[in-house]
């Protein structure tokens, strides 16, 4: 099971921080993604977090979006700086090659 939280409505350039609890399978071993989707398009790979901390990003959110992980809570973050108008979406944080999803945590930027 997973639960994502976090999102919001902010401005352009604001922040938010979302969270994702992830229980059911060995979190310290597991391979987090986040991947966001807005009404009417193609659901997006957004970063992907590896065990001891690697991480990669779409190129669209590099040097805005940061992922980290908390493995002794089984949780991993999305912290979204400098939100732009090309970022609302419902974010979601599945594990690698799992076919489990959350519903998703919204965000909105508009002024």
């Amino acid at each position: 099971q997973l639960v994502e939280s976090g999102g919001g409505l902010v401005q352009p350039g604001g922040s938010l921080r979302l969270s994702c609890v992830e229980s059911g399978l060995p979190f310290n071993e597991a391979i987090i993604t986040w991947h966001r989707q807005d009404l009417g398009k193609a659901r997006e790979w957004v970063a992907t977090s590896w065990p001891g901390g690697a991480t990669m990003y779409h190129a669209s959110v590099e040097g805005r979006f940061t992922t980290t992980r908390d493995d002794a809570k089984d949780t991993v973050y999305l912290q979204l700086d400098n939100l732009k108008p090309e970022d609302p979406a419902v974010y979601y944080c599945p594990a690698a090659g799992s076919m489990t999803w959350g519903q998703g945590t919204q965000v909105t930027v508009s002024s």
